[in-house]
């Protein structure tokens, strides 16, 4: 399977587990009544928390069961639309559950408030003492960390109930990139039409046609740039949110908020942005040999995702499944099973494209369900790289669950994107030791760790500064247009090209628009220190050091019981030094220079 398909047509073994979570949307629908009527019984601690040890142990043992049932209904709604953004009753879910969210949040509130009136000491010694409050020890060591940014409870549940209408922004960027935009069909050279959809541009751009790669993507931005004021305008408000929740809470800037809430310096953002500048030149390099390689007199930015070799690997879902669980196999058997049974059997994955299915592929789940994933795979070695990607966040989400408690049970952006990068590398060395001796695949191999790395160490860094120059511009009280957006884009897509790529400005500077991961504060630029973390992480467990998957593992299973950085370095790595970066950039050259071995043999 590979194209984009009718989703009832697609067989029940392709699709995730929904019945494994509810049997029944009337199910979903009288969790949601039922966990609504629950909230009232939280609300009842206001004001109360300060009373005893008891009183507060209570609260945790009332709201944390309310807030785990929301998040299981949540992950639901939201994977049902996902899969299918024409399902108009998914699409109210969200909406529903959203609404019940932020009643929750606004009635629960007045928690940090009154326990930041409690006072450091005073916590800390009911939590040795009442052993139902021992788990708070992270949490209370956080929240008095960032005490000077909490407000009162009145602000506080001001802030709770703005959360619903705030969240919101959001949601026009899903409907209309998922739903509303339609693109034109794509042309190839032999004049036969094929349709761009979220599901299939991506394959259509890894064409060997050079002509449908061209017209794929151009009919891909112009999707974009027909609605360029409306969603430079939703991106904005999303922006705005971000300055006024950085406002409300006292930061000096959205940028210091976002990292802020995992306790991660802002130097380490800066740092990574400074180390991408400084080997850029490995990148214009590389489009140079690629140039070579395809033979063209000037390099095109649809190029860049065009097969270096004749015959691109058919890899059938089933066939990605072993190999990366042949690759993940240093990790242990137990994750391996766990990992192949999820695939194979508990249906984790809703697999192929399907008429609706957003674009791009994630892993989501709540602790009790399993960790689910969707992707629009494609029988190539790119659809097999996703696959382990998204495993690596689920086997991470997996082992979490089973280790920490509720209220740890989650992992911050910063280290998410480790463990899923983590298992593309070990993945993608497994595959360079196995098949060594067929050179075609290895030059495909290198060309789908090159697109990674392209995604992440490329992109990521270039949206990194777009975002921080734009939440600059709005705090500074600077207007901003679409055209200013793209511009902005632009130039900075000229720097990393390089002059080694001919590219046309309005369609590259629409790129922005494409990307939901805007819409999460400072999100783009953890990819590229995710997998800088990564590649420091398989490096010794790939040369055998005894004790590394171990650490990994621990890593694995500390959920948000640690900081982000924290974790990192109980794993054995620090971002708050460039070396991981470096490191990761001194791979790349590795694969350029391999390339360029490769293919003048």
């Amino acid at each position: 399977m590979a194209m984009s398909m009718i989703r009832n047509e697609i067989p029940d073994q392709y699709k995730w587990n929904a019945d494994s979570v509810y049997p029944s949307r009337d199910a979903w629908r009288a969790e949601l009544d039922a966990v609504s009527a629950a909230i009232p019984a939280a609300e009842a601690f206001h004001g109360r928390l300060s009373e005893s040890s008891t009183t507060l142990a209570d609260f945790v043992d009332t709201v944390l069961p309310i807030q785990r049932r929301l998040s299981t209904l949540q992950m639901y709604a939201v994977f049902s639309m996902s899969v299918d953004s024409t399902d108009s009753e998914a699409t109210g879910m969200v909406g529903q559950v959203g609404s019940v969210f932020g009643r929750f949040a606004a009635a629960v509130s007045f928690l940090d408030p009154e326990l930041i009136a409690l006072g450091r000491e005073t916590l800390e010694g009911w939590i040795k003492a009442e052993p139902r409050l021992s788990m708070l020890a992270q949490y209370a060591d956080d929240l008095f960390r960032k005490q000077a940014h909490v407000r009162s409870a009145e602000v506080e549940q001001l802030l709770g109930l703005a959360q619903e209408a705030l969240s919101a922004i959001d949601d026009p960027f899903d409907q209309l990139t998922n739903a509303d935009i339609k693109f034109a069909p794509a042309i190839d050279s032999a004049g036969n039409s094929h349709a761009v959809t979220q599901s299939t541009w991506e394959l259509l751009r890894q064409s060997t046609d050079r002509t449908l790669r061209e017209s794929s993507m151009n009919s891909y931005a112009d999707g974009y740039l027909g609605y360029k004021n409306t969603l430079a305008a939703n991106y904005l408000a999303a922006v705005k949110r971000d300055v006024f929740y950085a406002r409300a809470r006292k930061f000096g800037s959205s940028l210091e908020a976002s990292l802020s809430e995992n306790n991660i310096p802002i130097e380490v953002f800066h740092t990574l942005v400074q180390t991408y500048k400084k080997n850029i030149a490995t990148w214009h390099k590389y489009w140079a040999i690629k140039r070579r390689v395809l033979g063209v007199d000037t390099m095109k930015v649809y190029d860049i995702w065009a097969p270096m070799t004749d015959s691109d690997p058919v890899i059938s879902y089933e066939q990605s499944v072993e190999w990366i669980a042949e690759g993940m196999q240093p990790l242990g058997d137990e994750y391996v099973s766990v990992l192949k049974r999820g695939c194979l059997e508990d249906r984790w994955v809703d697999v192929y494209p399907n008429n609706g299915k957003r674009q791009g592929a994630f892993s989501y789940g709540a602790q009790g369900t399993h960790p689910f994933i969707m992707t629009s795979y494609n029988d190539n070695l790119f659809g097999m790289s996703v696959l382990a990607h998204e495993l690596g966040h689920s086997m991470h989400s997996y082992h979490t669950w089973k280790t920490q408690p509720y209220l740890y049970a989650g992992y911050s952006l910063f280290v998410a994107e480790v463990a899923s990068n983590f298992n593309q590398a070990m993945v993608r060395a497994h595959l360079m030791k196995t098949r060594a001796d067929d050179r075609k695949f290895q030059i495909a191999l290198i060309g789908e760790a090159i697109y990674n790395l392209h995604r992440y160490f490329f992109i990521m860094p270039i949206l990194a500064q777009l975002e921080l120059q734009i939440h600059e511009r709005v705090e500074n009280g600077d207007s901003v247009t679409a055209d200013d957006i793209n511009e902005l884009m632009a130039s900075l897509f000229e720097e990393g090209y390089g002059g080694e790529l001919d590219w046309e400005r309005e369609r590259i500077g629409i790129t922005w628009a494409t990307f939901s991961h805007l819409y999460a504060n400072f999100y783009v630029f953890q990819y590229a220190t995710g997998i800088s973390a990564a590649h420091a992480l398989a490096a010794p467990i790939l040369n055998g050091e005894t004790g590394a998957a171990a650490r990994y593992l621990q890593f694995l299973s500390a959920g948000s019981s640690l900081y982000p950085m924290d974790a990192l370095r109980l794993a054995g790595v620090d971002m708050m030094t460039p070396t991981a970066v470096e490191r990761t950039f001194a791979t790349l050259a590795e694969y350029v220079e391999r390339l360029d071995q490769l293919t003048r043999e």
